[in-house]
């Protein structure tokens, strides 16, 4: 008798706990559809809104004060530049960062302040690295509100995002390869190079790349720093005919990027100019997308590589 009433016991808490699992999973679904759903919504609108005014001359064109004749080429342009200077910027220092705090660094309360506070800087607000660009890149080291201050500003905006992301994926490498590679007399050095970021790179890309998208949509510090509304020109080029072919001058040239410019249209008052910023939203997200495109791509041709 006692056996049946602690059977029926047990059965009724696990169908209590299968109907509270199922209650969780049909709110999780529901939360998700919100999001998914709200995103979609604003996706169409931004579409429905911008997707007429995209032709090749908005491509080509520069700002004008008259919205049919207004385009993003100093916009996109821009943006380009600005994330070289970033990406040239924080990648190496960020890895070459995570690499030190993961592999060579002793584990102390050295390591660990360092960690804590590498980890609270992914979080702090963006303006406040604009105002730290102002006063350091601006004012102290004379940059002036150029190409080169808005690339440094970013890189510094994504670095602890790079350093915390080639943190984790080192440390998801099983100690097994470490142990392996020094068995065959590797050095600590070719311990990593050889062994450990091969495996790790693709998490890495991954990082870096959500890093990179995040500091495209910047606007923020890129006020602070005096970042204009209306350019009319284009920086000079990278690239030139003559020796050395190459030429730094566009780091010192004013700049303006894209959600700069949206904000500018975005906020005057007339229809035209909020389809333009629609457009250049589309452009936008079209870029970021293709940067995650290209990251998934990388890490799948990394992932195949090791594999074989």
């Amino acid at each position: 008798m006692a056996t049946t009433q602690n059977m029926r016991y047990i059965r009724a808490v696990i169908n209590r706990n299968k109907l509270s699992e199922y209650i969780f999973g049909i709110v999780g679904l529901l939360s998700m559809l919100v999001g998914i759903i709200t995103l979609f919504a604003l996706i169409f609108d931004l579409f429905s809104d911008g997707l007429p005014r995209l032709s090749w001359e908005f491509f080509t064109s520069f700002p004008s004060r008259r919205a049919a004749n207004a385009g993003i080429l100093s916009a996109w342009v821009g943006s380009i530049l600005v994330m070289l200077v970033t990406a040239s910027a924080a990648i190496p220092i960020g890895i070459a960062s995570g690499i030190y705090l993961e592999e060579y660094a002793r584990k102390n309360w050295v390591a660990d302040f360092i960690e804590i506070n590498v980890t609270n800087l992914a979080g702090v607000p963006s303006i406040i690295y604009g105002l730290l660009a102002l006063g350091l890149f601006v004012y102290g080291l004379n940059l002036g509100s150029s190409i080169v201050t808005a690339g440094l500003t970013l890189a510094l905006l994504v670095l602890p995002v790079v350093i915390v992301t080639t943190r984790e994926s080192l440390r998801a490498i099983p100690n097994s390869i470490r142990e392996a590679a020094y068995a065959t007399g590797a050095s600590k050095w070719q311990m990593i190079w050889d062994h450990v970021l091969p495996y790790a790179t693709g998490s890495i890309l991954t990082g870096i790349i959500v890093a990179l998208a995040r500091a495209i949509g910047e606007t923020a510090p890129l006020v602070t720093i005096g970042a204009l509304n209306f350019i009319a020109f284009l920086p000079d080029s990278p690239i030139k005919s003559e020796f050395p072919f190459i030429s730094f001058a566009w780091l010192s040239s004013a700049f303006t990027v894209i959600p700069i410019q949206m904000f500018d249209w975005v906020s005057r008052p007339q229809e035209a100019f909020q389809a333009n910023a629609a457009a250049a939203g589309i452009v936008l997200i079209t870029m970021t997308l293709a940067m995650n495109a290209v990251a998934i791509y990388l890490r799948y041709r990394l992932r195949k590589t090791i594999k074989w």
